[in-house]
């Protein structure tokens, strides 16, 4: 007997294993990606070996070795590999990241363009930009969260002198 109130979520495979392939979109309860590609991934559990994933979407990513465009978890692991853009309630980077927003961020040794959350842990971490209410670890960044606070002050008044001078200047004609 069909059950005819079944919904379309029930249709979906609970486990799908690609090797060696390349995919647009996977939607499924567990995704197991080696040596392969992905434009879209949707799923509870997501783990990436050697692979590529343009977007991901799920509760708890793992990815070694590979590269991430886009990922939304509640937890991600990446260990020797590299993300571009993550958020996460919980992260764990050892790679190269571009921009992490996170509750809780946990680094290796890690490569990180801007990140953003409560608390910053780690071995070594160079970044750019640091915004964190609590860091521990080797940090070498470019601008932490006083120095943006600083150069945004700067920047303002700078430009309220520049924007006051020009109407001083040029203003006014009689």
């Amino acid at each position: 007997m069909i059950d005819s109130n079944a919904s379309p979520e029930n249709d979906q495979p609970q486990v799908v294993n690609l090797s060696q392939i390349d995919v647009e979109a996977v939607n499924a309860g567990l995704v197991r990606i080696h040596q392969s590609s992905a434009q879209v991934i949707n799923a509870e559990d997501v783990e990436l070996k050697q692979s590529m994933a343009l977007e991901v979407n799920a509760g708890s990513v793992s990815a070694r070795q590979s590269i991430s465009g886009f990922v939304q978890a509640d937890v991600v692991t990446v260990q020797d590999g590299a993300v571009v853009a993550a958020r996460a309630e919980k992260m764990s980077v050892n790679g190269n990241a571009g921009l992490v927003v996170a509750g809780s961020v946990d680094f290796g040794n890690a490569y990180v363009g801007v990140v953003a959350g409560r608390e910053v842990r780690g071995e070594r971490i160079e970044s750019v930009i640091l915004l964190a209410r609590k860091v521990e670890g080797n940090v070498t960044t470019v601008i932490d969260t006083r120095g943006a606070l600083i150069a945004g002050l700067v920047g303002g008044l700078f430009a309220g002198i520049m924007l006051l001078l020009g109407r001083m200047l040029f203003g006014r004609n009689k």
